[in-house]
Protein backbone atom coordinates (compact mmCIF):
# COMPACT_ATOMS: atom_id res chain seq x y z
CA UNK A 1 0.00 0.00 0.00
CA UNK A 2 1.34 3.06 -0.96
CA UNK A 3 0.30 6.53 1.44
CA UNK A 4 0.67 9.60 0.75
CA UNK A 5 -0.35 13.23 2.87
CA UNK A 6 -3.01 14.96 0.86
CA UNK A 7 -2.36 18.70 -0.18
CA UNK A 8 -3.99 19.93 3.01
CA UNK A 9 -2.54 17.14 5.69
CA UNK A 10 1.07 18.39 4.39
CA UNK A 11 -0.17 22.33 4.70
CA UNK A 12 -1.54 21.18 8.41
CA UNK A 13 1.88 19.70 8.74
CA UNK A 14 3.73 22.94 7.40
CA UNK A 15 2.05 25.33 9.60
CA UNK A 16 2.96 23.55 12.37
CA UNK A 17 6.11 23.05 12.05
CA UNK A 18 6.51 26.83 10.69
CA UNK A 19 4.84 27.74 14.29
CA UNK A 20 6.72 25.29 16.60
CA UNK A 21 9.68 26.12 14.98
CA UNK A 22 9.36 29.76 15.61
CA UNK A 23 8.68 29.44 19.69
CA UNK A 24 12.09 27.82 20.93
CA UNK A 25 10.40 24.90 21.92
CA UNK A 26 13.71 23.38 23.87
CA UNK A 27 13.56 26.73 26.34
CA UNK A 28 10.35 26.09 26.69
CA UNK A 29 11.05 22.47 27.50
CA UNK A 30 13.47 23.36 30.16
CA UNK A 31 11.23 26.19 31.65
CA UNK A 32 8.85 23.35 32.00
CA UNK A 33 11.16 20.94 33.58
CA UNK A 34 12.14 23.52 36.04
CA UNK A 35 8.54 24.30 36.88
CA UNK A 36 8.15 27.03 35.08
CA UNK A 37 4.93 26.05 33.14
CA UNK A 38 3.90 29.44 32.09
CA UNK A 39 5.68 29.69 28.31
CA UNK A 40 4.56 25.65 27.47
CA UNK A 41 0.99 27.65 28.30
CA UNK A 42 1.30 30.15 25.98
CA UNK A 43 2.66 27.58 23.72
CA UNK A 44 -0.29 25.45 24.73
CA UNK A 45 -3.00 27.98 23.57
CA UNK A 46 -1.68 28.37 20.48
CA UNK A 47 -1.38 25.05 19.18
CA UNK A 48 -5.07 24.79 20.48
CA UNK A 49 -5.76 28.08 18.40
CA UNK A 50 -4.77 25.90 15.57
CA UNK A 51 -7.14 22.80 16.51
CA UNK A 52 -4.50 20.23 18.09
CA UNK A 53 -7.16 19.44 21.08
CA UNK A 54 -10.09 18.70 18.77
CA UNK A 55 -8.61 16.63 16.06
CA UNK A 56 -9.63 13.24 17.71
CA UNK A 57 -13.26 14.21 17.51
CA UNK A 58 -13.24 16.27 14.41
CA UNK A 59 -10.58 14.99 12.38
CA UNK A 60 -9.21 11.96 11.34
CA UNK A 61 -6.64 9.47 12.71
CA UNK A 62 -4.19 10.58 10.18
CA UNK A 63 -4.31 14.51 11.54
CA UNK A 64 -3.65 12.91 14.73
CA UNK A 65 -0.80 11.46 13.66
CA UNK A 66 0.54 14.54 11.45
CA UNK A 67 0.46 16.81 14.92
CA UNK A 68 2.03 14.18 17.30
CA UNK A 69 4.77 13.76 14.91
CA UNK A 70 5.30 18.01 14.62
CA UNK A 71 5.19 17.57 18.62
CA UNK A 72 7.49 15.14 19.00
CA UNK A 73 9.87 16.43 16.59
CA UNK A 74 9.65 19.55 18.65
CA UNK A 75 9.84 18.26 22.15
CA UNK A 76 6.75 19.99 22.65
CA UNK A 77 6.40 19.29 27.32
CA UNK A 78 2.74 18.77 28.47
CA UNK A 79 -0.27 15.82 28.55
CA UNK A 80 -1.16 16.37 24.86
CA UNK A 81 -1.69 12.29 24.46
CA UNK A 82 -3.76 12.77 27.02
CA UNK A 83 -5.96 15.86 26.52
CA UNK A 84 -6.12 15.82 22.92
CA UNK A 85 -6.08 11.84 22.28
CA UNK A 86 -7.29 9.82 24.83
CA UNK A 87 -9.57 11.62 26.54
CA UNK A 88 -11.89 13.62 23.85
CA UNK A 89 -12.53 10.04 22.52
CA UNK A 90 -12.89 8.52 26.27
CA UNK A 91 -15.59 11.67 27.39
CA UNK A 92 -17.00 11.93 23.62
CA UNK A 93 -16.45 15.49 23.77
CA UNK A 94 -13.08 17.90 22.95
CA UNK A 95 -11.69 18.89 26.45
CA UNK A 96 -12.01 21.69 28.13
CA UNK A 97 -8.59 23.42 29.05
CA UNK A 98 -5.51 21.03 30.26
CA UNK A 99 -6.59 17.93 30.95
CA UNK A 100 -4.32 14.67 32.29
CA UNK A 101 -5.00 11.14 33.28
CA UNK A 102 -3.91 7.68 34.94
CA UNK A 103 -4.64 4.24 33.48
CA UNK A 104 -3.15 1.60 35.34
CA UNK A 105 -1.86 -0.15 34.66
CA UNK A 106 -0.38 0.58 31.62
CA UNK A 107 -0.15 4.62 32.74
CA UNK A 108 0.45 4.16 36.55
CA UNK A 109 0.77 8.17 36.38
CA UNK A 110 -1.25 10.88 35.74
CA UNK A 111 1.22 13.47 33.63
CA UNK A 112 1.71 16.92 34.52
CA UNK A 113 -1.17 16.81 37.06
CA UNK A 114 0.09 19.69 38.62
CA UNK A 115 -0.66 22.23 35.76
CA UNK A 116 -4.09 20.40 34.96
CA UNK A 117 -7.02 21.79 35.18
CA UNK A 118 -8.64 18.08 34.95
CA UNK A 119 -7.22 14.97 36.45
CA UNK A 120 -8.90 11.93 35.61
CA UNK A 121 -8.64 8.30 36.08
CA UNK A 122 -10.49 6.35 33.19
CA UNK A 123 -12.91 8.53 33.02
CA UNK A 124 -13.41 9.43 36.01
CA UNK A 125 -11.75 12.59 37.94
CA UNK A 126 -9.42 11.29 40.24
CA UNK A 127 -9.92 11.64 44.10
CA UNK A 128 -6.76 12.83 44.66
CA UNK A 129 -3.52 13.87 43.59
CA UNK A 130 -0.19 12.70 45.44
CA UNK A 131 3.02 13.87 45.49
CA UNK A 132 5.61 13.78 41.78
CA UNK A 133 7.79 10.48 40.63
CA UNK A 134 11.02 11.47 38.92
CA UNK A 135 11.14 10.68 35.40
CA UNK A 136 14.11 10.07 32.94
CA UNK A 137 12.74 12.91 31.14
CA UNK A 138 12.66 15.99 33.20
CA UNK A 139 9.69 17.48 31.27
CA UNK A 140 7.33 14.58 32.23
CA UNK A 141 6.66 15.41 35.39
CA UNK A 142 4.61 12.23 36.79
CA UNK A 143 1.39 12.20 39.80
CA UNK A 144 0.40 9.37 41.64
CA UNK A 145 -3.75 9.46 41.57
CA UNK A 146 -6.01 7.98 43.59
CA UNK A 147 -9.59 6.91 42.21
CA UNK A 148 -10.77 4.22 39.99
CA UNK A 149 -12.40 4.10 36.00
CA UNK A 150 -12.20 1.68 32.91
CA UNK A 151 -9.74 2.14 30.20
CA UNK A 152 -11.87 3.06 26.76
CA UNK A 153 -10.25 0.66 24.11
CA UNK A 154 -10.51 3.00 21.01
CA UNK A 155 -9.35 5.75 23.09
CA UNK A 156 -6.22 3.84 24.54
CA UNK A 157 -5.48 3.05 20.76
CA UNK A 158 -5.55 6.73 19.41
CA UNK A 159 -3.61 7.24 22.71
CA UNK A 160 -0.90 4.45 21.49
CA UNK A 161 -1.28 6.02 18.30
CA UNK A 162 -0.04 9.68 19.03
CA UNK A 163 2.72 8.38 21.28
CA UNK A 164 4.16 6.56 18.39
CA UNK A 165 3.93 9.78 16.27
CA UNK A 166 5.26 11.65 18.89
CA UNK A 167 8.31 9.16 18.71
CA UNK A 168 8.78 8.99 14.89
CA UNK A 169 9.07 12.87 15.65
CA UNK A 170 11.79 12.82 17.90
CA UNK A 171 13.60 10.49 15.94
CA UNK A 172 13.83 12.47 12.88
CA UNK A 173 14.80 15.45 15.21
CA UNK A 174 17.46 13.37 16.21
CA UNK A 175 18.60 12.14 13.01
CA UNK A 176 18.64 15.61 11.98
CA UNK A 177 20.65 17.03 14.18
CA UNK A 178 22.99 13.99 14.47
CA UNK A 179 23.46 14.64 10.58
CA UNK A 180 24.30 18.43 10.47
CA UNK A 181 27.06 17.78 13.42
CA UNK A 182 29.36 15.72 11.87
CA UNK A 183 29.26 17.75 8.99
CA UNK A 184 30.76 20.29 11.20
CA UNK A 185 33.15 17.97 13.72
CA UNK A 186 36.50 17.33 12.40
CA UNK A 187 39.02 14.63 13.95
CA UNK A 188 42.63 13.82 12.13
CA UNK A 189 41.81 16.55 9.58
CA UNK A 190 38.20 14.78 8.65
CA UNK A 191 34.61 15.68 9.26
CA UNK A 192 33.59 12.97 11.38
CA UNK A 193 31.02 12.25 8.84
CA UNK A 194 33.07 11.27 6.51
CA UNK A 195 33.99 7.77 8.01
CA UNK A 196 32.24 4.57 6.85
CA UNK A 197 31.48 3.60 10.38
CA UNK A 198 29.25 6.77 10.82
CA UNK A 199 28.27 6.62 7.44
CA UNK A 200 26.56 3.41 7.79
CA UNK A 201 25.10 3.54 11.64
CA UNK A 202 23.29 6.67 10.37
CA UNK A 203 21.75 5.22 7.74
CA UNK A 204 20.95 2.29 9.59
CA UNK A 205 18.66 5.07 11.47
CA UNK A 206 17.19 6.27 8.29
CA UNK A 207 16.41 2.75 7.43
CA UNK A 208 14.11 2.24 10.48
CA UNK A 209 12.31 5.33 10.64
CA UNK A 210 11.44 4.90 6.85
CA UNK A 211 9.89 1.37 7.86
CA UNK A 212 8.12 2.90 10.51
CA UNK A 213 6.35 5.34 9.39
CA UNK A 214 4.06 2.91 6.90
CA UNK A 215 3.44 1.35 10.57
CA UNK A 216 2.20 4.67 11.94
CA UNK A 217 0.01 5.28 8.64
CA UNK A 218 -1.20 1.94 8.45
CA UNK A 219 -2.27 2.09 12.12
CA UNK A 220 -3.89 5.21 11.63
CA UNK A 221 -5.79 4.08 8.40
CA UNK A 222 -6.81 1.23 10.88
CA UNK A 223 -4.55 -1.39 8.67
CA UNK A 224 -2.83 -2.86 11.54
CA UNK A 225 -2.91 -2.33 15.22
CA UNK A 226 -1.39 0.72 17.55
CA UNK A 227 0.56 -2.00 18.96
CA UNK A 228 2.49 -2.60 16.05
CA UNK A 229 3.37 1.17 15.30
CA UNK A 230 4.52 1.85 18.97
CA UNK A 231 7.12 -1.46 18.68
CA UNK A 232 8.23 -0.22 15.00
CA UNK A 233 8.25 3.64 16.48
CA UNK A 234 10.23 3.04 20.09
CA UNK A 235 12.67 0.88 18.21
CA UNK A 236 13.21 3.40 15.59
CA UNK A 237 13.85 6.30 17.88
CA UNK A 238 15.85 4.65 20.33
CA UNK A 239 18.12 3.91 17.91
CA UNK A 240 18.10 7.53 16.76
CA UNK A 241 18.55 8.16 20.28
CA UNK A 242 21.66 5.88 20.88
CA UNK A 243 23.44 6.48 17.73
CA UNK A 244 22.84 10.42 17.90
CA UNK A 245 24.61 10.21 21.49
CA UNK A 246 27.20 7.71 19.78
CA UNK A 247 28.29 10.07 17.31
CA UNK A 248 28.04 13.42 19.66
CA UNK A 249 30.29 12.04 22.10
CA UNK A 250 30.36 13.43 25.40
CA UNK A 251 28.58 16.53 24.76
CA UNK A 252 25.39 14.84 24.21
CA UNK A 253 25.05 13.81 27.94
CA UNK A 254 24.69 16.89 28.79
CA UNK A 255 21.74 19.11 29.70
CA UNK A 256 22.90 22.10 28.41
CA UNK A 257 23.45 20.58 24.81
CA UNK A 258 19.72 20.29 22.93
CA UNK A 259 20.14 16.74 21.78
CA UNK A 260 20.12 15.77 25.57
CA UNK A 261 16.02 17.06 25.69
CA UNK A 262 15.46 14.38 22.52
CA UNK A 263 17.35 11.43 24.28
CA UNK A 264 14.94 11.60 27.23
CA UNK A 265 12.07 12.23 25.31
CA UNK A 266 12.68 9.01 23.63
CA UNK A 267 13.50 6.73 26.55
CA UNK A 268 10.31 7.92 28.66
CA UNK A 269 8.01 7.47 25.71
CA UNK A 270 9.13 3.69 24.70
CA UNK A 271 7.00 2.48 27.74
CA UNK A 272 4.79 5.28 27.90
CA UNK A 273 0.90 3.98 27.15
CA UNK A 274 1.99 0.39 27.30
CA UNK A 275 5.72 -1.29 27.71
CA UNK A 276 6.94 -2.62 24.85
CA UNK A 277 6.02 -6.13 26.37
CA UNK A 278 2.77 -5.41 25.86
CA UNK A 279 2.61 -4.42 22.59
CA UNK A 280 4.42 -7.38 21.42
CA UNK A 281 2.17 -9.39 23.26
CA UNK A 282 -0.97 -7.73 21.90
CA UNK A 283 0.69 -8.07 18.60
CA UNK A 284 1.30 -11.62 19.10
CA UNK A 285 -2.55 -12.43 20.34
CA UNK A 286 -3.85 -10.61 17.11
CA UNK A 287 -1.54 -12.91 15.11
CA UNK A 288 -2.40 -16.65 16.69
CA UNK A 289 -4.99 -15.66 19.22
Amino acid sequence: MRFELTEDQRDFAASLDSLLAASDTPAVARAWADGDPAPGLALWKRLADQGLTMLATEASPVEVCVAFEALGRHSVPGPWVESAAYLPVALGREVDGIATVALPPHVPYALDADVADHVYVGTSPADSVGPPIASVDRSRRLFRVAGSGKTHPAAFELAVLATSAQLLGAGERLLADSVAYVKQRRQFGREIGSYQAIKHALADVRIGLDFARPLVHGAALGEISASAAKIGCSEAAYRASRTGLQVHGAIGYTQEFDLSIWITKVRALVTAWGTPAYHRAQVLEGLVG
